[in-house]
């Protein structure tokens, strides 16, 4: 009976410490790792409590590690392209522009970052921020982290700083579908990031600028973290961030945010270079090029032809794009960035405005196409600002009349 009555014991103390096992989540560098990330924002600007825009701002960041040190640390070369759409109270005024920004950083296992005070991205820094013990389901922590906001505009010269304590809780385990390409089951950690911001800067000599004097708002994060990549998958974000200048003005950002990671694969090799010119000779298309640029693989489209002085395609131009979409689909991990260039005729300001018109008339195609979704297709205009031949002859004219397309890598 007494054997009984341990057994029993044994089996009950086994099961506790069973039930009470958890796991170690950190982050996990590999070098020549390839991550990107699409970030979507949804956000209501209001100045001095007047709602003055509501905008969709698409974020794609590619970070690529190039080291990992001896203590699991990651050396991580990232670049940041953002595109943003905005409309005032009556609809007008839609802008969309592009910018490109540069950083490099450590970030070690636990996710804090050590980043040099040049670079203003990314944004949002430490978070999140594990432990350095086991977890399960129910536990909580604290970690300190901080925003780093790019006021340049306001006349501060370095990213401005903005600390904020988070609370995290660990809320359950749940089976769901990678966000990158493979599409596959995995099993997600899935943990809630809070943070309230409260911040007043200290008085600093910001000559000639209406710095902010206080800071406040809050985030509420969901996080789907992949602890066997070690690395999220994906989260969305409710936030609200107030400004207070020095000269008394007031400005409210209200939206949310989803981001999904993916892994892909750089595709600017010569290898790709040659597969890709053999199938657009075997597709029989002309005035086409393909070369290795530092943005990635680019497919140039010369003499793309519109209806005048427009940005409609001509029906044999969908056709050519049509042939190009397949040879897209063999890239399905890399998002793309559509450039569209003129030749020079009318005012730099004319050529910019078609160029543009007709970057985003060949991205709606391939979106209907179905090549990529619409938050994975990037468009800048350049205007007759980069040339590839002379304007002086109608063959150079043609050359620079063009439509690339890069498969993205950073």
């Amino acid at each position: 009976m007494k054997k009984f009555f341990y057994k029993i014991a044994l089996l009950l103390i086994c099961s506790s410490i069973f039930a009470q096992s958890g796991k170690k989540l950190e982050f996990k560098y590999k070098e020549g790792d390839n991550f990107s990330l699409i970030s979507e924002i949804s956000e209501d600007v209001f100045y001095n409590r007047v709602k003055h825009h509501h905008a969709e701002i698409t974020s794609r960041v590619t970070e690529r590690i190039d080291q990992v040190d001896e203590n699991g640390r990651g050396h991580i070369l990232a670049s940041f392209m953002t595109t943003e759409k905005s409309r005032n109270l009556q609809g007008l005024g839609e802008n969309q522009w592009n910018e490109n920004l540069e950083s490099e950083f450590w970030r070690d296992k636990s996710g804090r970052f050590e980043i040099n005070e040049q670079y203003f991205m990314p944004v949002i820094r430490d978070m999140p921020v594990f432990p350095d013990r086991e977890l399960k389901p129910g536990d909580k922590w604290i970690a300190e982290g901080y925003e780093s906001e790019d006021l340049r505009k306001m006349g501060i010269p370095e990213p401005f700083k903005v600390p904020f304590m988070a609370q995290y809780v660990y809320l359950r385990d749940e089976e769901g579908i990678s966000s990158d390409s493979s599409k596959e089951k995995r099993t997600f950690q899935v943990i809630s990031a809070r943070y309230t911001l409260y911040y007043e800067t200290p008085e600093q000599d910001f000559a000639g600028s209406d710095y902010p004097c206080i800071t406040m708002g809050n985030s509420d994060r969901l996080i789907w973290w992949d602890n066997e990549k070690g690395q999220i998958d994906h989260y969305t974000e409710k936030f609200r961030i107030e400004m207070e200048t020095m000269l008394g003005n007031q400005f409210i950002f209200s939206g949310t945010t989803k981001v999904e990671y993916t892994e892909f694969k750089r595709t600017a090799t010569e290898e790709n270079v040659k597969n890709v010119m053999e199938k657009i000779s075997d597709l029989g298309l002309d005035d086409i090029s393909v070369t290795k640029t530092d943005k990635g693989l680019t497919i140039s489209l010369e003499n793309i032809q519109f209806k005048p002085d427009s940005a409609i395609l001509q029906e044999s131009e969908k056709e050519k794009i049509k042939k190009i979409a397949d040879i897209l689909a063999a890239y399905p991990e890399n998002d793309l960035l559509i450039s569209g260039h003129t030749a020079r005729a009318g005012t730099e300001e004319s050529c910019q405005k078609l160029s543009s018109e007709r970057a985003v008339s060949v991205a709606d195609f391939l979106i209907i196409l179905g090549v990529r979704d619409k938050n994975r297709i990037f468009t800048q205009g350049h205007g007759s600002k980069i040339p590839v031949a002379s304007n002086k002859t109608e063959e150079g004219k043609a050359k620079n009349r063009r439509v690339e397309i890069t498969l993205l890598d950073k």
